[in-house]
């Protein structure tokens, strides 16, 4: 009988995890941490059943063979910090050789902190460019109260840190849509800089895009160089609105004609909309009551659901 619960303990201690609310990061994955969960208990209740450990074999949690994959996480080395405001960062983080992450437009990973015991999972969009080799950039904004932000705080150069994926993402056709409008709140630009580059990239691409950037203040507008570069392109249109300034004459110049004051509203929806070239293929991404809200402006304006993809 001892042997028999010596045993029970062996495969109980070999029992897969039960994931906890925090580790799903609510992006929809496919497959969702839970998905994992599900598939690693039947190969367990499979193994115990027939009495065979080698049936567990497969269950690798992590990986070190830096390929990106959608089912198990892997280590990735931190090669730069860069404070970008006060409270957002760009991260990079190394490739083996000239290797690629090779997303497709707008996909996410999803990466993994452990704080206080606790696992906790969060989604980020990379900001570089699809074809970049040996390297890959994250831009993430820190919460002073979250539960993340207190775990990537702490990275420094030669951190290795855990991500998995890709996920997500919006099927990008060059040409297929006379003209995007692209509704970004802070990091929701995150999405929509690898699909603008991959625009202005190829010289076949001739849609349109207008990109309007929410952020509080001028300081807090993100990535200013490299927009002001896709800015110059003939196709590419970047707007401003920025809640917290209320006059535009502390602007340089060359923002003061292209930035609004105070919030995204119906009526400057209405104007953006239709200061647009042709009728807009509209994509949003920020928090979830920024979304709820320029659907509602959208709907205004005349552009159906069917027009929108919500990041």
């Amino acid at each position: 009988l001892q042997a028999m619960s010596d045993n029970e303990q062996d495969w109980l201690a070999l029992k897969p995890q039960e994931p906890s609310p925090s580790q799903c990061c609510g992006s929809g994955c496919k497959p969702c941490i839970y998905d994992v969960y599900e598939k690693e208990l039947a190969q367990w209740e499979r193994a115990k059943a027939m009495q065979d450990k080698s049936l567990l074999v497969g269950k690798k949690e992590q990986s070190n063979n830096s390929e990106l994959n959608p089912d198990t996480f892997t280590a990735f080395s931190v090669s730069s910090v860069e404070q970008l405001t006060e409270d957002t960062y760009q991260y990079k983080f190394e490739l083996p050789g000239n290797s690629s992450l090779r997303l497709s437009l707008g996909q996410h990973i999803v990466l993994r902190g452990v704080v206080n015991g606790l696992e906790v999972q969060r989604a980020y969009t990379p900001v570089s460019p699809r074809n970049a080799e040996g390297y890959f950039e994250v831009l993430i904004k820190c919460y002073e109260a979250g539960l993340m932000s207190q775990y990537i705080k702490t990275w420094k150069r030669g951190d290795v840190v855990f991500w998995r994926g890709p996920f997500g993402g919006f099927p990008y056709q060059p040409n297929k849509h006379g003209e995007l409008l692209m509704l970004a709140s802070g990091t929701g630009l995150a999405p929509m800089i690898p699909i603008l580059q991959s625009i202005t990239d190829d010289e076949e691409d001739e849609t349109f895009v207008t990109l309007v950037g929410c952020f509080p203040t001028f300081d807090k507008i993100y990535l200013k160089p490299l927009l002001q570069d896709l800015a110059r392109y003939w196709n590419i249109r970047i707007y401003y609105v920025l809640s917290q300034e209320t006059s535009l004459e502390k602007l340089p110049w060359s923002y003061q004609e292209n930035t609004y004051t105070g919030r995204l509203n119906e009526d400057l929806m209405k104007t953006i909309v239709n200061s647009c070239r042709r009728k807009p293929f509209v994509l949003i991404c920020g928090s979830s009551a920024f979304n709820e809200d320029m659907t509602r402006y959208l709907k205004a304006a005349e552009i159906e659901e069917n027009s929108c993809f919500v990041f």
